[in-house]
């Protein structure tokens, strides 16, 4: 799929994002039982979190993987003691398998969050200091839209809910994106005649063709 263009101001720092093959298949549902494996362990794992502090989960579910690998590895010895047969360590394929991080990687990963975070605060910088009245009004709007959503919910429970919507919303959104398509855009260009009768009616903060030259 082609990238769209980026306007000049946001070009510096637009960053390149790394395929999403297997995340998007995930999120698609293209293999049911991958997808719902997955949303169940994360919930799981949120609701554990709500109810518990981290340092339980973690202890938790640690000792449950290192319980299960060593009812493993016993079951396996003693299978091979009573058959009589020398097939090595059971997780011997893991064991051998490299997990180490790289330099190479270690460096892309770093150069693509600070790319992101330099992003952040620029757009954040240009926010809050009223570089555009109107950008900055509608951040405002977010805003105090999130007080009243931070007044209803707290944040695990927001983790919970936008991890929902993340196994829900793609794939409802595949199945009806030419009726979705059609009411976003009737939406956006609602809100692009009431943003432009706005600058047009308060002219602060927008720049000059020369300004922007320059």
């Amino acid at each position: 799929m082609a990238r769209p263009k980026q306007s000049p101001r946001h070009a510096a720092q637009y960053v390149e994002l790394p395929p999403r093959g297997p995340v998007e298949a995930l999120v698609y549902w293209r293999n049911a039982a991958r997808s719902g494996a997955a949303l169940g362990a994360g919930l799981v794992l949120l609701i554990a979190l709500a109810c518990c502090s981290v340092v339980s989960v973690f202890a938790y579910c640690s000792l449950l993987a290192l319980s299960a690998a060593v009812a493993f590895r016993i079951y396996k010895n003693v299978l091979q003691a009573v058959q009589k047969t020398n097939e090595g360590h059971p997780f011997k394929w893991l064991l051998e398998r490299d997990v180490s991080v790289s330099a190479e990687r270690a460096q892309a990963l770093a150069a693509s969050a600070t790319a992101h975070l330099n992003a952040a605060l620029h757009e954040l910088r240009r926010l809050f200091l009223v570089e555009d009245l109107v950008d900055s009004l509608k951040f405002g709007v977010l805003l105090w839209c999130l007080t009243y959503l931070g007044a209803c919910f707290n944040g695990i429970t927001l983790v919970i809910l936008g991890w929902i919507a993340l196994f829900t919303l793609p794939k409802a959104y595949e199945m009806n994106k030419a009726q979705v398509d059609a009411n976003l855009e009737l939406a956006r260009a609602k809100i692009n005649e009431i943003t432009a009768k706005v600058r047009a009616a308060v002219p602060l903060g927008r720049k000059t063709e020369s300004d922007k030259e320059k």
